[in-house]
């Protein structure tokens, strides 16, 4: 078993912000007992994008793949690393080359075989496809097959996080001749424990997964049938959840809690996200004044935490400063009141900087994530004298407007990863949440000791980075939220601290 906090978890793009998904409520049998049991409905925020492995992402988007392919590794609600298609695995030395062995008894839904060229495919066309997570596997210099149950993966570089990506959206294998197909997007086949009837889908809307009954690890299939419905809006779910249409539902945001709990759900929550500013634009390279330091610190003291927490999360969530959560070895309690309220001294900041006049930025807005966010991060800036223009974007552009890079900053919603994979999705110069590819030597120099050191050296080293990086104000956070989970009196799930959306595996009828 390998900890979450030990290995770090995968550098996958799982924006949980409330963006508008297209779709509508689809009616379901809700569940019954697991053996011989009633089909499972769950909702969920966004419709996947394609079926295809190579395209696919995790997130909320994670229980479409899962319920059709098998993933190499699995994570736990634990919080560590299982076997699943790959029963072991082992470093080299200096953990660059990864071996993996395989499981001889899974079959493929058209009745191919699993082997170690099957995974190389997949891999292979992975790190070569459309998926946004696509760059976790750039590390990755060859890959070979000395039998059929056996892979052999070499890195150009040791990568700490790489375990958790083969948990996740890279870690997905399809069955090789459907990899080929004209229909690949749309007709998934896997080894999964259910199998999509793209008869009874509507794309966008519902989709439909029957049994596997083949499946070789039955204990994890708890259900004869999956539903996933997605839902257009916050109303659409609640409606939907009060009528009895589903068993478990994503809720976007914590609006409703008493509601549902008054309705007789359960709310199963985790903290995964933080949300807060992304000050993207460190170097000044499109707005100069962000490369002082003062101005991103006056930035962060202008935030009454708390005061945001309260109005736009219902105190649903903790206050924090710092970008790396509670489960990982970066994480350092005193850095979640780095910053207090204190607009006099965002004030005193700005002034030093040069900027006792003022300053203007420009960020961009999407309705979806509620207009009283952009409000009041308007009015406490405009309190310090930073005036904020909002430009609204649709928010189907809104990653692909931020990642262009578009924007100097921005608010946003994102994972709190552990340790590396957090470096690799919002820190290092190629992260994908770091577009204007922003450099410092000594970010540099603490991110080479964690990638070659042990991992005494790792767990130190990377408390330095999260301090340092506190410290320079390379970002504006304004809490962890509570992520939650609704289901029903008949239904229990378990929750993953790694991402937020639960596996299916681990939904189950209450006995």
């Amino acid at each position: 078993m390998i900890r979450w906090k030990s290995a770090a978890a995968a550098a996958a793009i799982a924006v949980t912000t409330a963006l508008v998904a297209t779709g509508c409520a689809g009616g379901g049998s809700t569940g019954g007992s697991g053996e011989g049991g009633e089909s499972l409905t769950l909702g969920a925020i966004f419709a996947p994008a394609t079926f295809d492995p190579a395209g696919a992402e995790w997130g909320n988007r994670a229980p479409y793949y899962q319920a059709v392919f098998d993933t190499l590794l699995l994570a736990t609600p634990e919080g560590t690393i299982e076997p699943w298609l790959a029963t072991e695995w082992s470093y080299n030395e200096d953990n660059t080359v990864l071996t993996l062995t395989l499981r001889d008894d899974v079959t493929f839904t058209d009745d191919s075989a699993l082997t170690a060229d099957v995974v190389i495919k997949n891999l292979q066309r992975f790190k070569e496809g459309t998926s946004p997570d696509a760059g976790y596997l750039a590390g990755v210099a060859s890959m070979e097959a000395p039998d059929d149950q056996t892979v052999i993966i070499t890195l150009s570089a040791p990568d700490p996080a790489f375990l958790n990506y083969l948990t996740r959206d890279p870690g997905l294998v399809g069955a090789e001749a459907s990899l080929d197909s004209a229909d690949v997007a749309t007709n998934p086949v896997g080894s999964g424990p259910y199998v999509l009837d793209t008869a009874a889908t509507v794309t966008g809307t519902s989709y439909v997964y029957t049994k596997n009954e083949d499946y070789w690890n039955p204990d994890v299939q708890h259900y004869d049938g999956l539903t996933i419905n997605v839902f257009a809006d916050n109303t659409a779910a609640l409606n939907a959840l009060k009528a009895g249409e589903a068993n478990g539902m994503k809720l976007a945001t914590n609006d409703n809690l008493a509601e549902v709990e008054g309705a007789g759900w359960t709310v199963n929550a985790n903290e995964l996200d933080f949300q807060g500013l992304l000050l993207l634009d460190r170097a000044g390279t499109t707005q100069p004044e962000l490369a002082d330091v003062k101005v991103r610190q006056a930035i962060n003291y202008a935030f009454d935490r708390a005061g945001l927490l309260t109005a736009l999360q219902t105190d649903h969530g903790t206050v924090t400063t710092q970008v790396f959560p509670t489960t990982s070895d970066a994480y350092d309690p005193e850095l979640d009141e780095y910053y207090t309220y204190d607009p006099d001294k965002a004030k005193e900041l700005l002034a030093e900087a040069g900027y006792e006049d003022g300053l203007t930025l420009q960020m961009p807005s999407v309705s979806a994530l509620g207009a009283a966010t952009y409000t009041l991060i308007q009015q406490q800036l405009a309190d310090v004298g930073i005036t904020v223009e909002n430009v609204e974007v649709a928010p189907n552009n809104f990653i692909a407007d931020l990642l262009a890079p578009k924007y100097a900053s921005s608010f946003m919603a994102l994972e709190q990863n552990p340790d590396w994979q957090l470096i690799q999705f919002m820190i290092a110069p190629q992260a994908v949440f770091n577009p204007f590819h922003y450099e410092d030597p000594q970010v540099n120099d603490y991110m080479q000791q964690i990638q070659y050191g042990d991992e005494a050296t790792q767990a130190s080293v990377v408390k330095e980075l999260n301090r340092y990086i506190v410290e320079q104000a390379w970002f504006a956070p304004f809490y962890r939220v509570q992520g939650s989970f609704a289901t029903d009196a008949d239904t229990t799930v378990e929750m993953l601290p790694t991402n937020a959306y639960p596996a299916i595996y681990d939904f189950e009828p209450k006995q």
